[in-house]
């Protein structure tokens, strides 16, 4: 089964064009996804084209070398601190820490592919970087995947989108937020935001 959209009602959404609106004026951005649905590649563009710093929460925050993860607490106190920064854009789902992220956002972008396009992406990533460790990664966590990680990918939006949905409500009811679900979607943002004076 595919994936459903969440109904718009529940979150401040926006279309395409007032997106690119946001996007050219805010200061602070969180983009949020399943891992291979393009979310870094995103990130980095934006982050390059209006000179915000990036934040991966992968290779920032979550990750140690090994794929070790660091301590919860460690995590947050790495978070509340980056989300002090005047200007950055920061790659990463986590609904857990939330109340920290989405207080100081002021754009999400929720990049929703099909599972089947995220399950592709992951492996496509896994053979362009194979023995590497790719540049939004920990430094020492090279490039795999495994069962586990596809698993992760195909279950992740029955799992993640009402938790994700929670906290928005919870933590970010003002906040407006563009839902991608498809490559031509992602691209129509690019292409607006390269006419941005």
């Amino acid at each position: 089964m595919e994936q459903t959209i969440a109904p718009l009602a529940l979150l401040r959404a926006v279309d395409t064009e007032a997106a690119a609106d946001h996007i050219r004026r805010a200061n602070r951005i969180l983009v949020m996804g399943c891992s291979g649905g393009g979310k870094s590649t995103l990130s980095q563009k934006i982050a390059a084209r209006f000179g915000l710093t990036y934040v991966s929460i992968d290779r920032d925050v979550l990750w140690l070398p090994g794929w070790v993860q660091r301590d919860k607490l460690e995590q947050r106190a790495i978070i509340a601190a980056k989300v002090q920064g005047e200007r950055w854009i920061m790659d990463g789902t986590n609904p857990s820490t939330f109340d920290i992220r989405l207080p100081c956002t002021d754009f999400v972008i929720w990049v929703r592919m099909p599972r089947l396009l995220c399950i592709w992406g992951a492996i496509s990533r896994w053979i362009k970087w194979m023995g590497r460790t790719r540049p939004e990664m920990a430094p020492g966590c090279i490039e795999k995947i495994d069962w586990e990680f596809l698993r992760f990918i195909w279950t992740f939006e029955g799992k993640f989108t009402p938790r994700v949905l929670a906290g928005l409500a919870q933590h970010g009811p003002d906040v407006p937020v563009l839902q991608l679900t498809s490559r031509r979607q992602m691209s129509e943002l690019l292409d607006l935001l390269a006419k941005s004076a």
